[in-house]
């Protein structure tokens, strides 16, 4: 499938570049992250229990979840800035290792890539489970202080909390169930700590244009 998978852990920078690659390389871009934070708005909004899997999952499949260029619709509403708060960030954690969860939002992303013929798409399970047979898997990371220090950049607070909350969702992301943080067996490593940003879109761009020319 003509998909390049970017997988990562949190702060890892994976919506910024995929983003930029998806411009570079011409294909559209998916940002998974936003749905499962479209979902974690949904939550908040109708005062369900974050931990209630069953609500939760039912919630997910009654939720129409709506991509438009860099907007997300919930319901029809833009919430594009709101599923960015601190009440967001506080439950998407829990909220995305909900298996019910997970499957709704799976099938939705295997449905926008059938339905734009592929795609630049980003998450934590991308090339595992969602695209395993993507022809270009990434996998990004960067020390914790470089993450922190990246968000903390792009959206303010302090450094130490931000470090905190980060490996918080590390730990999460990777002991859960369903899907845990890996990288794909297959997938490329790539430590983005001392890269700036253009280099890493660079580089991924190059490995994609390596992997066409070898499949002409």
């Amino acid at each position: 499938m003509r998909v390049i998978a970017l997988d990562g852990p949190a702060g890892a920078g994976k919506s910024t570049i995929a983003r930029l690659v998806s411009l570079k390389v011409g294909m559209p871009f998916l940002d998974t992250g936003a749905m499962y934070r479209g979902i974690a708005f949904a939550v908040l909004r109708d005062g369900i229990d974050q931990h209630d899997c069953d609500a939760v999952g039912k919630l997910a499949r009654l939720t129409e979840l709506e991509l438009e260029d860099d907007a997300l619709l919930v319901d029809g509403v833009d919430v594009t800035s709101e599923i960015r708060s601190n009440d967001v960030n506080a439950v998407v954690s829990v909220i995305s290792a909900h298996s019910p969860v997970r499957s709704v939002l799976r099938d939705q992303q295997r449905l926008w890539i059938s339905s734009h013929n592929g795609g630049v798409v980003e998450g934590r399970d991308i090339g595992t489970v969602v695209f395993p047979d993507a022809i270009l898997k990434v996998f990004l990371t960067a020390s914790p202080l470089i993450r922190a220090a990246r968000r903390v950049a792009q959206s303010g607070g302090d450094t130490a909390r931000v470090a905190e909350s980060i490996a918080q969702r590390d730990h999460l992301d990777t002991t859960r169930l369903d899907s845990p943080l890996r990288p794909a067996e297959d997938s490329i490593v790539l430590d983005t700590s001392e890269m700036t940003i253009e280099q890493v879109v660079e580089a991924i761009a190059r490995l994609f244009e390596d992997v066409e020319l070898r499949m002409k």
